[in-house]
This record gives structure tokens, sequence and C-alpha cells, in this order.
């Protein structure tokens, strides 16, 4: 019996969210159109920003540095002169400007090390940190180049070549698209479950089903299984048709295994959501605890920025949280092919961690129905 209610249970859920119209745009949307344009629109850390050369030395080395810089990483440089630098950086006009001295080419020939100024808008942190390094290494580039024509100087002996592993071509799409379908899943399974919860509330049908001959578990294992396969379904379909079919983003592993472990990570994050949607009378007040639990989720996963280069304590505490371990998962999977030998851990993680926030949302959603009762 028990079985049997579930599953009518879960379709009853699955036929009430068809009739909701805005809860299948949001799914539609999720996970096609925000993930084709979180992906695709999404620039580098240097992109298009703007510079502006003061040129005092108007030698043939000077000229070569300007015409160094170009698009994507930089707009045409703006020559400007000295009187004009601080006020178009006053006025936001220019992130770097580049002060190139007078006699500046004479002195490298004659063997002294003269100095170039360049000035940061440091209030543009993305640019600004990634930009300076950039603008040294393509002045120093200029430099040695010029230097080894005219003084004749040998060439390095040792050359650096850069071979790229799971992103040959170093696509930010490519990351870009595979980091918002994992976002997304997440994302909708929180909002799904909870919202399911809370229209049963406002609807007044979660009493009739405190008169059926059903339990809570019944009630809540239902529902997870019913948003779980929507959504499970859904990411499918996003990385075949999406990510796959229209970003022709390579996949390296299985499908298959990755499905697995998103099936184990939702048993987590619907829990989660039934366990929201049991504080939350209603839903301005479950959106405004899921801001609250999904922001940090998503960006302390590992998703946008590494986990090592965050701090020891916080890559402790998200340890707890399932959207870590199913990065790592999901990361392996299909960026770099890993096997089920290799993603168990997680497999591992993810499952704990989903049995113990199903215990507390089976609890909480017990006393709920009690209060109601």
């Amino acid at each position: 019996m028990r079985i049997a209610n579930i599953l009518h249970l879960g379709v009853k859920e699955l036929r009430g969210l068809a009739r909701d119209p805005i809860m299948m745009a949001l799914i539609i949307y999720a996970f096609t159109f925000s993930v084709y344009a979180a992906a695709t629109a999404l620039p580098e850390s240097l992109n298009r920003a703007t510079i502006a050369i003061v040129d005092e030395d108007r030698s043939p080395l000077s000229a070569r540095i300007i015409d160094a810089f170009y698009p994507p990483y930089f707009v045409p440089p703006v020559l400007i002169t000295h009187a004009e630098m601080d006020a178009r950086m006053d006025a936001g006009l220019d992130t770097f400007a580049l002060d190139i001295p007078t006699e500046f080419q004479r002195d490298l020939l004659a063997g002294r090390s003269p100095t170039i100024q360049l000035n940061v808008d440091a209030t543009r942190m993305s640019q600004a940190f990634t930009g300076s390094g950039y603008i040294q290494e393509i002045v120093g580039n200029e430099v040695r180049a010029f230097a080894q024509r005219y003084q004749g100087s040998d060439a390095p002996s040792i050359d650096l070549v850069l071979r790229a592993r799971f992103n040959p071509e170093l696509n930010r799409s490519w990351f870009g698209a595979v980091v918002q379908v994992i976002n997304q899943v997440t994302m909708l399974s929180i909002i799904l479950t909870g919202a399911a919860l809370i229209r049963e509330r406002e609807h007044g049908t979660i009493e009739h089903l405190l008169v059926m001959p059903v339990t809570p578990f019944e009630i809540m294992t239902a529902k997870i299984w019913a948003m779980a396969i929507v959504v499970l379904a859904a990411c499918a379909f996003s990385l075949a048709v999406v990510v796959q079919g229209l970003m022709q983003v390579p996949i390296e592993g299985s499908v298959a295994l990755f499905l697995a472990g998103a099936a184990v990570n939702l048993f987590a994050t619907t829990s989660l959501g039934i366990f929201l949607g049991t504080f939350a009378r209603s839903m301005p007040q479950f959106a405004l605890l899921f801001i609250l639990i999904v922001i940090p989720l998503q960006m302390l996963s590992g998703g946008m920025t590494p986990r090592e280069s965050m701090p020891e304590a916080v890559q402790y505490v998200m340890l707890t949280a399932p959207t870590t371990h199913f990065v790592m998962l999901a990361q392996a999977i299909l960026f770099r092919g890993a096997g089920f030998s290799v993603v168990w851990p997680q497999f591992l993680a993810l499952g704990i961690i989903g049995a113990g926030l199903f215990g507390y949302a089976l609890a909480r959603f017990r006393q709920t129905i009690g209060e109601t009762g």
C-alpha cells in the first residue's frame, strides 16, 4: 500500500505541476535560454577594457607598444595628453592610462632602465588586477622584441609550450554551460519541492491529505520523487539539446553516470526544499529563505571559484553541502571523463548528506502536519 500511495501521490504532484504555467515556464527557461545566455554572454575576465596612452616619446618603440593593444582584451587605445589623464580617469572613461616618457627609446638602447607609468582604476576590480598583468606582459614583450632587433640579443633558449587539457580551446562558454546546468539542477529542485508543499497549504489540500490513510513519509517521498524526475528529465534534455547540440560543447564522460549522480544530489536538494517549505508560510517567505540558502550554495560550492582559493574554514564547512560534492562529481565526469571508480566518494557523500537532510525534513514535516491538524 505504501508504494502505491507514494506512486499515486507523486502522479498527483506531476498533474498539479503541469497545471501551473508559471512553474512550467520557469523549468523550460532555466534549462534552455538561461543556460545558453549565461554561457555565451559571460565575458572573459578581461574583455574590451578601456585604455588611454600618453605618448611623450613619439618613437618607433612607443608606436609599437600602442599598436600592441587591440580587441578582444582591449579597445583600441585613445591617445591623450598628460593633462587629460587624471580628468579622464576621474570621469571613469579609462580603466588604464599608460604614460610613455620622453626619450624612452633612447634610454633603452643606451642600456639604461627607463620606466613607464601605468595608472589603474582599481574600482573596476576584475579588470584592474587581470589587466595590469596583461599590460605588463604586452609591454615587456614589445620592448624585448625591439631590443633584440636593434641590439642583436640572442633569443631565449627555452620556450614555454602550453597544452590545455579538457578544454584545449580555453573556451569559457564550455565551462559556463555545464556549470549553469549544475546550478539549475540545485535551484529548480529546491524551488519545485518547496513550492509544492506551500501550494498544498495555500490551497487547503493539506487538510484533505490528513484525513486520508497516508503517512507523512509517503506524502514527502511522493513530492521528492515527482519533482526530482522532472528536474532530471529537464537536465538530460538541456545537456543533449542545448549544451551538446546547440553550443557544441564536448562531453568527455558518461552522461548516464552524471545523471545517476544528479539523481543522488536531487535526493538531498529536494529534501532541503521540503525543509525550507515547512518554515515558510507563503511563497514570498519561501523566496527569501531560498535566496539566503541558494546563493552561498552556488558561490561556495566550487563551481564559480575553485575551492582551493577559499579560506580553509569555508572549505570544511561547505563539505556538508550537497552542491560541493555534486560540482566535484559533475566536473570530473563531464570535463575529465572520470568513471565511477574515481567519483564514488562523491556518490557516498551525497547519499549521506541526502539521508541526513531527508531525516531532518521528515521530522519537521511531521511537526508541521501535527500543528495543522
